[in-house]
């Protein structure tokens, strides 16, 4: 699958956690987001890559991962439900 400009699948509601409201820039985070939504999953291994693919259409978790220009890392988590879609550190996980 490929990454385009239009949403793949419902984020539910959209949450960050402390460490990535104290640590990330917004505008960062926001579009981290809106990649993710769109199918765009970051730094994520091939293999990861092609299970988040899947789960779009089978109701799998998906998770993505992303650096800032500091190379900190942000993941981004839809939970399978489609009910909530978390930013976090990978320490927060």
């Amino acid at each position: 699958m490929t990454a385009t400009n239009q949403p793949k699948f419902p984020l539910g509601q959209t949450v960050m956690t402390r460490g990535v409201s104290y640590e990330f820039d917004m505008e960062f985070v926001v579009d981290c987001i809106k990649r993710h939504q769109c199918g765009d999953w970051g730094d994520v291994p091939p293999g990861d890559a092609k299970q988040n693919d899947r789960a779009i259409g089978r109701g799998m978790r998906i998770i993505s991962a992303y650096k800032d220009a500091m190379k900190r890392e942000l993941w981004i988590i839809t939970e399978a439900d489609r009910s909530t879609t978390t930013a976090l550190k990978p320490s927060e996980y």
